[in-house]
Parts: C-alpha cells; sequence; structure tokens
C-alpha cells in the first residue's frame, strides 16, 4: 500500500488564511471556488483552454421561496450560510446551513464537492442536500452560468501572467435534472457538468511512494512536513500534450506560471523532487537542455523557451542532474550535453574588468529582482554557485566516464571562489559588496548572500559574519524570513516582499535552514525553521511568497502556488535528519536532534532498499531494511554502499 493517500493532504478551510483564492487541480486542468459561497465555482483552466471569467453561481428554490448562496451580510433570513470545508489535492468539499422557522420548519444542510475535470476541459460540482426536518420539500437547483467563452491559448504562450478572457467556444452546462423532492430526513443530489467535463481518480500520491512518512511530538512539525509535500502534488501535471508526462509547474493553479523555471526547478528541492520523479527526473532534465538556456529561464508546457538569460539556471540544473545521479547511473552523453549548455550559458554574461574571473550578471532582470539598485552586476551569488557547479560537474564526469577536463574544472572552481572573498568581500561591513561596470559598489544586505555558505570552502570568518546577521530585527521575523535586512534602510522595503523585505520567496527560509545544519549550526537551523511552522495550518497549499513578521501572504497579485514549497521537506529530510544521497548511489545520514521533541521518518526508497530514521534529543536510530546500523566514528551512518560500476542499487552497510 502507498504511503500517502489524498486524505492524508486534507485542509480545514476555516484556517485559510490570505490569499483568499483557493484552487483545485487534476494533473490536467484546475478551478477555484468563489469565496463566500457554498456552492459557487470561478475562473478554471483546461490547457490549452482559459476560462478566468468563467462562473458559477447557484441559488435554490424551496417550496416555491428563493434561497441564494452569497454569505449577504446582516441579520435574519440571509440565505445559505458557509460553515465550512475540506481542501484535498483533487477536490474541494464545501458546507453550508440554512435553518429557520416560518410556517414550519426549513432546516437543510448542503454540501457541494468540486472537482476538476481530468483529460477533459471544466469540471463537476456535486451537490447534495439533506433535510434535517420531518418535514418534506420540493427542490428546484436555479444554476447560473456566466455567459463567457472558453479561450485557446496555445501552450507555447503559457508564462508567469495566467491567460486572459478570450472568445472560443462557449462554456456550457449540462446537469442531471435539476428539480426533486426531499422527503422528511431524506437527501438529494444533483450533478451539475461544465464543459462535458469527467473525472477520474487521482494518482498523483503515488508520486511520494519512496518519500518517508514523518511522524513527531513537536508542535506544528507533522503538518508543515506534509503541507510542503502537497506543493509538489499540485505543480505535478500529466497532460499528455506536454513536454514530458509528469511536467513539473512553478506554480500553474491559478494558471500563471505553468511554465517551468529551471531554477526553482532544480534549485530549491533537488532531491526531493528527484525521489518523487524517479526516472522521469531524466525527461525533465533534458527538457530543458532542449530550451535554450543560454537566452530564457523558463520553458512553457510544449517545452518552447521562455523569457531571458537566468543566472541562476546553470546551477539549478546541476544540482537536479547530481540529485538524479544518486538513485541511477547516468550516461555520460547527459553530462557532456549539460557541460556544454552550461559553459555557453556561463559565456552569456561577461567576465569582471579585474581578473576576469568572475561574471558580471547585469541587472535585476537576470538575477533575482530586487526593486532597487543593489545586488546586480559581479555579485558573490551566484558567482559562488558557478564554483560548486563546476566542480560538481567534474564529480559527475568521473564518476559517468563523460570525459569533461576535470582538473580545470576544479581549478576554475578555486579561482572563483577566491575572487569572490578578495574582491568582494568587505571585512568592516561583514558582508559582500556589489561592484557595477563604473566601479561604484553597492552593500545589500540581501537573504542571497547566504548562498555562499553551501557553495563550499567558505572561510570561517566570513561564515560567522555572515551568519551574525541572522538575528531578530535584521533577517529574523516571528513568522520567517525576510529577503532584504530591515536594517538596510537603502534597500529594504515592504511592498514587494519576495525580494526586497519585510517576507521573502517561499523557499527561501527552508533553504537558508538547511544551509545553517549543512554548515554545522543546528540551533539556529532550528530557530529559522520553527518560524514557518504556522504555514502548515494555515494554507493548503504554500504561496509564491509570504510575510515575515505576521502570519500571510499578499491577498492578490501573485502566484497562489509555488513548487518551491517543497524546500520545507527537502530541509527537514537533508537538514534535519542528514540524510545525503551521493552520485556515487551510496546514501549517508546523519541527523541532528532537536531538543524539542522526537521524530520519526518511516519508509524512505533509495536504490531499492527501506531506511527508517528515529531522532530523539539525545540521539538516533537509522535502521534499513529492518536492520539497525552502527554509525562511523565520525557520527555518520552509511545506510547505502556506492553503487558498484554499471549497477542499479548500492550495498546497505553491514
Amino acid at each position: 500500500m502507498p504511503p500517502y493517500a489524498l486524505d492524508d493532504f486534507a485542509f480545514d478551510l476555516r484556517r485559510a488564511v490570505p490569499p483568499a483564492e483557493i484552487w483545485v487541480g487534476s494533473g490536467t486542468g484546475t478551478v477555484r471556488q468563489l469565496p463566500g459561497t457554498v456552492c459557487g465555482v470561478g475562473g478554471w483552466f483546461a490547457p490549452p483552454l482559459a476560462a478566468p471569467d468563467s462562473t458559477l453561481t447557484v441559488s435554490f428554490d424551496v417550496d416555491g421561496h428563493r434561497l441564494v448562496d452569497a454569505a449577504r451580510p446582516g441579520a435574519g433570513n440571509r440565505g445559505l450560510l458557509p460553515a465550512g470545508g475540506t481542501w484535498r489535492p483533487d477536490r474541494i468539499v464545501r458546507r453550508g446551513t440554512y435553518h429557520h422557522y416560518s410556517d414550519g420548519l426549513t432546516s437543510l444542510a448542503v454540501e457541494s464537492t468540486l472537482v476538476p475535470g481530468h483529460g477533459s476541459p471544466g469540471y463537476v460540482l456535486t451537490i447534495k442536500i439533506r433535510n434535517r426536518s420531518a418535514n418534506h420539500h420540493d427542490i428546484t437547483l436555479r444554476p447560473d452560468l456566466a455567459p463567457t467563452q472558453a479561450h485557446d491559448v496555445p501552450l507555447a504562450s503559457w508564462g508567469w501572467v495566467p491567460p486572459g478572457p478570450g472568445t472560443g467556444e462557449p462554456v456550457t452546462l449540462n446537469h442531471d435534472g435539476l428539480t426533486k423532492v426531499l422527503e422528511a430526513n431524506g437527501e438529494a443530489t444533483f450533478v451539475l457538468q461544465v464543459q462535458d467535463a469527467t473525472v477520474a481518480d487521482d494518482a498523483r500520491a503515488r508520486a511520494l511512494s519512496n518519500v518517508p512518512v514523518l511522524t513527531s511530538d513537536i508542535p506544528g512539525l507533522e503538518q508543515y512536513y506534509r503541507r510542503s509535500l502537497a506543493n509538489g502534488l499540485v505543480c505535478w501535471w500529466d497532460h499528455p500534450g506536454f513536454v514530458t508526462q509528469p511536467f513539473i509547474a512553478t506554480s500553474g493553479l491559478d494558471g500563471g506560471a505553468l511554465c517551468a523555471y529551471a531554477w526553482d526547478t532544480g534549485g530549491y528541492a533537488p532531491n526531493l523532487l528527484s525521489l518523487m520523479l524517479g526516472d522521469s527526473v531524466l525527461d525533465i532534465i533534458e527538457s530543458f537542455l532542449d530550451a535554450d538556456l543560454t537566452d530564457r529561464y523558463a520553458i512553457a508546457p510544449d517545452g518552447t523557451g521562455l523569457g531571458v538569460a537566468y543566472a541562476y539556471s546553470g546551477w539549478a540544473l546541476v544540482a537536479l542532474t547530481r540529485a538524479a545521479a544518486a538513485e541511477r547511473r547516468l550516461d555520460p552523453a547527459l553530462i557532456a550535453r549539460l557541460y556544454d549548455v552550461l559553459i555557453a550559458l556561463d559565456k552569456r554574461f561577461r567576465p569582471d574588468d579585474r581578473t576576469g574571473v568572475l561574471r558580471d550578471y547585469g541587472d535585476q532582470s537576470n538575477l533575482l529582482e530586487m526593486r532597487g539598485s543593489g545586488w546586480e552586476h559581479v555579485v558573490a551569488s551566484p558567482n559562488a554557485e558557478r564554483a560548486w557547479t563546476l566542480e560538481t560537474l567534474a564529480e559527475l564526469s568521473d564518476l559517468t566516464g563523460a570525459a569533461l577536463p576535470s582538473d580545470e574544472l576544479r581549478r576554475s572552481a578555486r579561482q572563483i571562489r577566491e575572487e569572490v572573498f578578495r574582491q568582494l568581500w568587505d571585512p568592516r561591513a561583514g558582508w559582500f559588496r556589489s561592484r557595477y561596470p563604473d566601479g561604484h559598489t553597492e552593500l545589500a544586505y540581501s537573504v542571497q548572500a547566504f548562498d555562499v555558505l553551501r557553495s563550499g570552502d567558505c572561510p570561517p570568518e566570513v561564515a560567522d559574519a555572515l551568519i551574525s546577521h541572522l538575528r531578530p530585527g535584521a533577517f529574523l521575523g516571528e513568522y520567517g524570513v525576510s529577503s532584504v535586512s530591515a536594517e538596510d534602510e537603502l534597500h529594504y522595503e515592504t511592498a514587494d516582499i519576495d525580494w526586497s523585505g519585510a517576507g521573502a520567496y517561499t523557499g527561501e527560509a527552508p533553504q537558508l535552514a538547511l544551509t545553517l545544519w549543512q554548515h554545522g549550526r543546528p540551533e539556529l537551523a532550528w530557530d529559522v525553521l520553527r518560524r514557518l511552522f504556522w504555514m502548515g495550518d494555515h494554507y493548503p497549499y504554500f504561496p509564491q511568497d509570504h510575510y515575515s513578521d505576521r502570519p500571510g501572504a499578499p491577498a492578490s497579485g501573485r502566484r497562489v502556488n509555488i513548487i518551491a514549497g517543497l524546500t520545507g521537506a527537502e530541509a527537514i529530510l537533508t537538514g534535519l535528519a542528514g540524510i545525503q544521497p551521493n552520485p556515487d548511489g551510496s546514501l549517508h545520514i546523519r541527523p541532528q536532534p532537536v531538543a524539542a521533541g522526537n521524530i520519526t521518518l518511516s519508509g524512505l526508497g533509495h536504490r531499492g532498499h527501506t531506511i527508517d530514521v528515529e531522532i530523539r534529543p539525545g540521539g538516533f536510530d537509522v535502521s534499513v531494511d529492518g536492520r539497525r546500523l552502527s554509525p562511523e566514528v565520525d557520527g555518520t551512518v552509511i545506510a547505502v554502499r556506492p553503487a558498484p560500476s554499471g549497477c542499479g542499487s548500492g550495498d546497505s552497510a553491514g
């Protein structure tokens, strides 16, 4: 039996915080509920069709009296009243109540189930009405479908911004009858079908077959972990017309960012995503290589390249490839092709004007889009990631026999790191400067600087200085991490939170926690991660960004879901639990216990083995295929040894 079912990701809609729009997907289409209603439905997308302006409202005639579903304010008989509901990755169930005495008791419980079509456009809305009185009623549904059209949008045009309304075939409504007699204490069911939608069993939970189940007595941790995994499910598309099946969208629920950014896909949770994808991870990597990453940052659902060159794309793609190597032997031709693309992307950015070792990454359009000047041109990150990328390519070449110039790649990586610290580090500020082509420099206290810590060989004094800025009132808020330090008067703002302050892109805080665990700062890593646990209680899936000083996210104008939401689970697995899949096929585990309580991870799959990890405040146990293993002298458990050359699985350690 698979370790997860979709019911494991059920979310109580009463706990939801902004953004208020709640969407649900099927893998080939999405639809949203109308806020404040029990049965109302908003726009829907089923690529290539888009109907963002389509709405369906429902009222009821009960014994000739109109009952509206609009949650109207005021006292007295205001119609059908919302009473909560439940979200799952594949459906939204809402409940409502009507209870009034006038010439007899009318007491109705209404439940709607909204399911997007799978393999067909539109959705199915099932409405159940239960009579809670001894009176019988004549019930007639009055559905009102807005006279809109389904706009046919080529798959190559599905980018960051959701498709707008357009012309096309009219949106249609079908039903199995709208009038029924509701017997005393009886029940009646109505089915409304928009655009001939059909539904199917949702198999997305199978993607978690090798992902361990987490249980814990630490308040908030278990729910946060599951909500993080839910982000992977809602970004998972199995549309037959897409370039890969599955296709991992950056967002997609609200029709926006249905494309895939290399940076998000590989940069935030590469190990977890590779575990979910299985051998399909290679198709994902190939789809990015087929696009021109030297001039594009994303691919549309049909594989068409979108946007401009992105400085982080190469590093992210190498990270995903390294993760893929942990589960399977890679073709040396893939590594050679990856190298060619990365070198071409590297040449897209001009060498720095001092030594030519670093790269000038241009303005914000090629980086992460702060709204003020600051983290631009010659910057520590992603130059530091570039060093890690070259070293990793050398490692993958040695393992696969790709015959890359490994010694030269490692030498270049060392030179890049030396120049990052020599040219850009400001010891007085304890921070990296950014340098513009005319020599002007900026001290922009951006969260991006911490990325240098995980790029290798960071001098201890530099690491200590950087980490000293991780304090309340600077980068740390009660509910997360600020993308720019609140102490940075020049660059901090509160309006654009993902990269300019007062909050952060959703993957940043858990990635920072992971970085701290990897850098031997477990107490601070836990302190960062625990600030995010509120998200597991208040979101069905994580939004693009969120505030750091209050629980919530911008109510509109952002993407409602994001693949980087997987980073929370990645941080827990590879940081807190210390699970390290290596490209030689081995699996090392060295948990970092927390004083807050106990954690159990059950059913991690790796190269045909099943691994369980129990973590206590005073220690841990690791079992492989039911057999407990002892740690090495340094505390690391070698759970699975390297795979023999040409073999698909490694041996568990004895």
